[in-house]
C-alpha cells in the first residue's frame, strides 16, 4: 500500500509540474503575442485560438493520463491475482485490446512458471522414491555380506564350510553389481543421457543378440528356445538397446518358466509396425497386475522368492518407448505370458 501511495503522489506531482509548465508557456506566448501583434482584433483571435488549442491539449493529456493509469491499474491487479494464486477477474480472453494482450502474456508466463514448479516438485518426489527403493534393494545383500564377514572373522570353520560361505558372499556381490548396473541404465534412461542410434537394421540379428544373453541359463533349466523370424526383416531401430529390451523380456521368461518349459519368439511385419511376440509357458501374471510389471522395482508376491530387482521390464518399456514403440502383455496364471513389442517399421 505504501508503494501505491508513493506512486500516486509521484503521478500527482508530475501532473502539477506539467500543468505549471503549460501555464508558463501559455503566458509567455500571450506576452509575445501582445507585444509583436499590433492590431487588437488579431490579438484576440490568436489568443482565443491559442487558448482553445491549449485547452484541447490539456484535455487530451488528462484523458491519456487516465488511460495509462487505468492500464497500469489493470495490469497491477492481474499481477496481484496471479501472485495470490487466483484467476484474474478483469481478464477477458476474447477482448481485442492492448490490456488483454499483455494480460494474456502474463498468464502464459505464469502457467509456464507453475508448470516448472510442479515438475520440480514431481522430480523431488521421484528422487525421494528412488533413493528409498535403492536403499531397500541394497539393504538385504549388504546385511548378508556383513553377517557372513562377521561369521568368518569370529568362527573357525573347516575349508568346506568356509568355501560355502565365500561362495554365498560372491553371489551377494554379483547381486549388488547387477543392481548397480541396472540402476545406471535406469538413470541414463530417465535423464535421457543415453544416445539412441536409430538405423534401418536387420531385426533377425538383434533378436539373435538378445537370445545369446539367455541361452546358457535356458539350457541349464532345460527350457526350449525357438524363433520364427525372417532373416531379411528390416526395421528402423537401435540394435544395441533393442537387444537389451528384448533380452530383459527373455530373461524374465527364463526366470519364471519351470524347467522343461518353452519360450517362443515370433516376428511379424505389419504395415506400420513390426510385432515381436515373446511367449513363455511360465507361471503367468494375474490380470490385475499386468500393468504393474512395467513399474520400477515392481515384483509380485508370487515371485518374491525369485532372484531379481524388478527393473528389467521397466527398462524394456522405457527403451522401446524412446524408439516410439510400445509393449503390451497378455497372460493367464499357470499358462504363461506373451509380451508383444511393437517397433516402427
Amino acid at each position: 500500500m505504501a508503494k501505491k501511495s508513493a506512486g500516486r503522489r509521484n503521478d500527482r506531482d508530475i501532473g502539477k509540474a506539467a500543468l505549471l509548465t503549460g501555464t508558463v508557456l501559455f503566458l509567455c506566448f500571450v506576452y509575445v503575442l501582445w507585444i509583436w501583434v499590433p492590431r487588437a482584433g488579431i490579438r484576440y483571435v490568436l489568443l482565443a485560438l491559442c487558448a482553445g488549442v491549449c485547452f484541447t491539449a490539456l484535455l487530451w493529456c488528462v484523458w491519456q493520463r487516465r488511460q495509462v493509469c487505468g492500464f497500469a491499474d489493470e495490469l497491477c491487479q492481474t499481477l496481484d491475482d496471479l501472485i495470490a494464486g487466483r484467476e484474474p477477474e478483469n481478464y477477458d480472453p476474447y477482448e481485442d485490446s492492448l490490456t488483454a494482450r499483455v494480460q494474456g502474456k502474463f498468464l502464459q508466463y505464469y502457467d509456464q512458471m507453475t508448470e516448472g514448479s510442479r515438475r520440480s516438485e514431481q522430480d523431488k518426489r521421484t528422487i525421494q522414491e528412488l533413493v528409498s527403493d535403492i536403499s531397500h534393494q541394497v539393504k538385504t545383500p549388504t546385511a548378508n555380506l556383513q553377517m557372513f564377514i562377521g561369521i568368518l572373522q569370529t568362527h573357525k570353520l573347516d575349508e568346506e564350510r568356509r568355501a560355502q560361505f565365500l561362495g554365498t558372499m560372491e553371489e551377494q556381490i554379483h547381486k549388488l553389481d547387477f543392481l548397480m548396473q541396472s540402476l545406471i541404465k535406469m538413470s541414463r534412461l530417465e535423464t535421457g543421457t543415453f544416445a539412441l542410434h536409430m538405423e534401418r537394421a536387420n531385426l533377425y540379428d538383434t533378436v539373435a543378440q538378445a537370445l545369446n544373453g539367455v541361452w546358457r541359463r535356458a539350457e541349464e533349466k532345460g527350457i526350449q528356445l525357438s524363433v520364427d523370424c525372417g532373416e531379411s526383416v528390416m526395421v528402423r531401430h537401435d540394435p544395441k538397446w533393442t537387444a537389451e529390451a528384448l533380452g530383459n523380456i527373455l530373461d524374465n521368461g527364463v526366470k519364471y518358466t519351470k524347467p522343461g518349459g518353452r519360450i517362443h519368439v515370433s516376428v511379424r511385419p505389419w504395415q506400420f509396425y513390426t510385432r515381436v511376440d515373446i511367449s513363455d509357458t511360465g507361471i503367468g501374471i494375474p490380470e490385475e497386475h499386468c500393468n504393474d510389471v512395467f513399474k520400477r522395482f515392481s515384483r509380485g508376491e508370487e515371485v518374491a522368492s525369485q532372484e531379481g530387482v524388478g527393473l528389467g521390464l521397466y527398462l524394456a518399456q522405457g527403451i522401446v518407448t524412446k524408439q516410439r514403440g510400445y509393449i503390451s502383455v497378455k497372460s493367464k496364471v499357470g499358462q504363461g505370458s506373451t509380451f508383444s513389442v511393437y517397433l516402427l517399421s
